[in-house]
């Protein structure tokens, strides 16, 4: 069975493009999905080092990130889709291109902000960046 990734950011915009993968999935041929979040690596510096060590600051990232998760999975598994949830720290546009080779995945289905093509430009975003770093499909959805 093909795998779909799908990030996730808990933003109306990955919402989107998670019912967009469920309906891809339910198509003939089905397709499992994988979630995917991924947090910035922890930022821990000065003597906030003394209150909350590396591997907690982890922890409690790795926490959040199956809390922005756990609305997906149940909406995939309400849609009688199988899937996975995976976490990864890091870039999150390197994540995702990475992730979706690494697990084998056909595609990626994935959100975008809508930002104009000048702001792309200007700004560029992890959907556009996601683009030019992958090396398979990338659907965009509104």
């Amino acid at each position: 069975m093909r795998k779909l990734l799908v990030p996730i950011d808990g933003s109306d915009s990955a919402n989107r493009a998670l019912e967009h993968a469920i309906g891809l999935a339910r198509d003939p041929g089905g397709a499992e999905l994988v979630l995917l979040h991924v947090h910035p690596e922890p930022v821990i510096y000065g003597e906030i080092q003394v209150y909350v060590p590396p591997q907690r600051m982890q922890q409690l990232q790795d926490r959040h990130s199956h809390d922005i998760l756990q609305p997906a999975a149940e909406r995939t598994r309400a849609g009688l889709v199988s899937h996975t949830s995976v976490v990864v720290a890091g870039d999150a546009a390197t994540e995702i291109a990475k992730a979706a080779e690494v697990l084998g995945c056909a595609g990626i289905v994935m959100g975008t902000r809508g930002m104009s093509p000048i702001g792309n430009l200007l700004l560029g975003s992890v959907a556009s960046q996601v683009v030019h770093l992958a090396h398979v499909p990338v659907t965009l959805v509104k």
